[in-house]
């Protein structure tokens, strides 16, 4: 199987910030794709206040990698409120993002954010996400999801440890996309 391995803070040319990596293992157990956080999670709200670019350096590529159900995308927690990475992606089978979203933005932003991406990219989206209460007195959301390029939430674990799990049915991806080819339809091309 082939294994992407959630997130982990590597060593970066900033000796004061770290890179929050996604890293992804082949059945071998070789490294194949790793993507460093793009966007930097900024908020404030005068209870709550989070600066990511305080120790976190952003990293610059955009990452996907081939798998057996096709094109994989990979995104971090806060990236997902920039649908033009996704998009720059090209066509993928699934997108991937572990997250640890705050309990106040996840719980206005987290589905619908994690939908939207499913229904414009129109294909499947695996989201693992941390939640509950931290030593620090932070909490997150939770919430981890699988949704389908319709943007019908799959399977959903609200909270605690667990799997989230459901067949990814490609035909059915591909009926979606040739009803409405929306990805054909575009006329601002991506990069990729």
């Amino acid at each position: 199987m082939t294994i992407v391995g959630g997130t982990i803070p590597l060593q970066s040319d900033d000796s004061h910030k770290i890179y929050n990596a996604c890293l992804v293992f082949d059945p071998n157990g070789i490294q194949i794709a790793r993507y460093d956080k793009i966007h930097l999670f900024g908020f404030t709200n005068g209870e709550e206040s989070y600066q990511e670019s305080n120790t976190i350096q952003a990293g610059n590529d955009i990452v996907s990698f081939d798998s057996a159900i096709g094109k994989v995308g990979l995104g971090i927690c806060y990236d997902l409120r920039f649908p033009e990475l996704f998009r720059n992606m090209g066509a993928c089978s699934l997108l991937v993002l572990p997250a640890a979203f705050t309990y106040t933005t996840g719980q206005a932003h987290w589905e619908i954010l994690l939908r939207a991406r499913a229904i414009e990219n129109q294909c499947y989206v695996l989201a693992s996400a941390q939640g509950g209460p931290h030593d620090s007195g932070r909490r997150t959301w939770g919430h981890s999801m699988l949704i389908d390029p319709w943007g019908k939430v799959l399977n959903c674990l609200e909270d605690g440890e667990g799997v989230v799990f459901a067949d990814l049915d490609m035909d059915a991806m591909q009926k979606i996309r040739n009803n409405l080819p929306a990805l054909k339809h575009r006329r601002f091309p991506c990069s990729s």
